[in-house]
């Protein structure tokens, strides 16, 4: 099962993309981080452990809103590697929700800018089936 999650903390507006995966309780351990800002990175890792304590975080990756464009090619990098090892049919599946997601995760920056009242939106985007 891999699950996305979703992380908009203002006011940076630092996207961070956590997926977990869980293949046959074989557990493939990666952190890929792209700091664009240390102490945001720091902050929204923190946050996403947090939020999800009792899941294993397989992959996070971080990116400021003004390196969006390159998230998208990482993103959908990092996916179709992940779901290749299940799964070769399920590769078309994650480059599609990966361009949704990274859409939907445009969206989510451009109406939570640079500030607000909220501190933190986590929104679960999608789960694909192995």
């Amino acid at each position: 099962m891999i699950k996305y999650y979703y992380v908009v903390t203002p006011p940076t507006a630092a996207v961070v993309v956590v997926v977990v995966v869980d293949v046959e309780a074989v557990l493939v351990v990666v952190v890929v981080v792209v700091v664009v800002g240390v102490v945001v990175v720091v902050i929204d890792v923190v946050a996403v452990v947090l939020f999800i304590s009792v899941e294993v975080v397989v992959v996070v990756v971080v990116v400021e809103v003004v390196a969006l464009t390159v998230s998208v090619v990482i993103v959908v990098a990092i996916e179709v590697a992940v779901v290749a090892v299940v799964a070769v049919v399920a590769v078309v599946a994650a480059v599609v929700v990966a361009a949704v997601d990274v859409v939907v995760a445009a969206v989510i920056v451009a109406v939570v800018g640079g500030g607000g009242v909220v501190d933190a939106v986590v929104i679960k985007v999608g789960v694909l089936q192995k």
